[in-house]
């Protein structure tokens, strides 16, 4: 096996499971970096290219050493939810979604001092008719105020999906196959 490095450069509790589960030892180092996107660009190429800011600003402190960073935006009739900014904000997202099928794209970007990789994977997911009542319960529980597109699917939020047209784990914040195939390639 290759001898280096790697990081993850993310506070995501849910990207750090899904690293653990590729079973490579990993650090984390967060990027702290302004992550503002223009909105009214290609967001496929936008969620890319935030995920390979992340990526860069961790790697240049560091040499022999592979980083991955990960960026999830949820779209919707080509709107972004982002995190909501309050429990009002939440409420108007799962609304929007009630119903309905959004897409999630998670942008990836692998690098090390000689090869960038940027990948973005998109899932679709349809939400069943929820009631304000449902939201609201949900609201309650806080889940959804650190998730874009005020929702984890991998938690309560998953009781409102109704159908998944991809990756399961492009939903959760890191496409687990495709990270796992490609640093396959890199610690082989």
């Amino acid at each position: 096996m290759k001898k280096c490095n790697l990081i993850l450069a993310s506070q995501s509790p849910r990207r750090k499971e899904l690293m653990e589960v590729i079973g490579l030892p990993f650090t984390i180092e967060v990027a702290d970096i302004d992550e503002t996107m223009d909105l009214n660009g290609d967001l496929v190429e936008e969620i890319k290219h935030l995920a390979y800011r992340k990526a860069k600003v961790i790697a240049d402190k560091h040499d022999d050493t592979v980083v991955v960073g990960a960026d999830t935006i949820v779209v919707y009739n080509n709107k972004v939810l982002g995190k909501p900014k309050n429990e009002e904000d939440a409420f108007a997202m799962l609304k929007l979604l009630s119903g309905n099928t959004h897409k999630v794209l998670t942008g990836v970007c692998i690098m090390d001092h000689e090869k960038v990789n940027k990948y973005c994977s998109i899932s679709e997911v349809t939400f069943n008719n929820l009631s304000d009542e449902e939201i609201k319960k949900y609201i309650a529980t806080k889940e959804p105020m650190d998730k874009a597109g005020a929702y984890g699917i991998q938690g309560f939020g998953g009781c409102f999906v109704s159908e998944i047209k991809g990756d399961y784990y492009t939903i959760m914040g890191l496409p687990l196959s495709l990270v796992y195939q490609e640093l396959m390639k890199i610690f082989s």
